[in-house]
């Protein structure tokens, strides 16, 4: 993709700056949503979520065997890189393109809402072959809130980065 074709997208470029702006979202954003998922919701008595154990199912299916801790290297390369590079090479872009004006923290959200249906539909019940949503239980909705503050938090950073 040359250099035009990439402004006009909107892109940013691949650069050491890139890269480290991904890695310090995917990081920050990651520890909130554990943070949050794992520590505070099941602190003030909602649902703890288990990202690593859904992620093991999903490598189980794929893979045909439990493998020890390949859900905590799935769930930590997912929020670490893939769902950061989602929001700086795939929502932010799209969004700028479609809805200029729009607030970086409506897009957010918006993305927010779109990787807990992937993690939670397409994931754990296309692939893993729970019930979808994980039968609309406690967790259902923590999950929710979890990647709407991961898409934040990771928006956040990029954003201030950028400044």
């Amino acid at each position: 993709m040359t250099a035009d074709h990439r402004s006009a997208l909107n892109l940013p470029a691949i650069s050491r700056e890139t890269i480290v702006t991904l890695l310090l979202a995917g990081s920050a954003a990651t520890v909130a949503f554990d943070m949050f998922g794992q520590v505070l919701a099941p602190l003030v008595g909602y649902a703890k979520l288990a990202p690593a154990l859904l992620a093991g199912s999903v490598v189980k299916v794929i893979v045909g065997e439990l493998i020890k801790h390949a859900g905590s290297l799935v769930h930590f390369l997912s929020g670490l890189i893939a769902y950061a590079f989602g929001w700086m090479f795939i929502a932010k872009p799209i969004a700028d393109r479609v809805a200029p004006n729009l607030p970086w923290v409506v897009t957010a959200v918006a993305y927010g809402v779109v990787l807990w249906i992937f993690a939670l539909y397409v994931m754990a019940h296309l692939v893993a072959g729970n019930k979808p949503f994980l039968g609309w239980g406690g967790i259902t909705w923590v999950a929710l809130w979890g990647h709407i503050i991961y898409a934040l938090v990771a928006g956040w950073v990029v954003e201030n980065r950028r400044a």
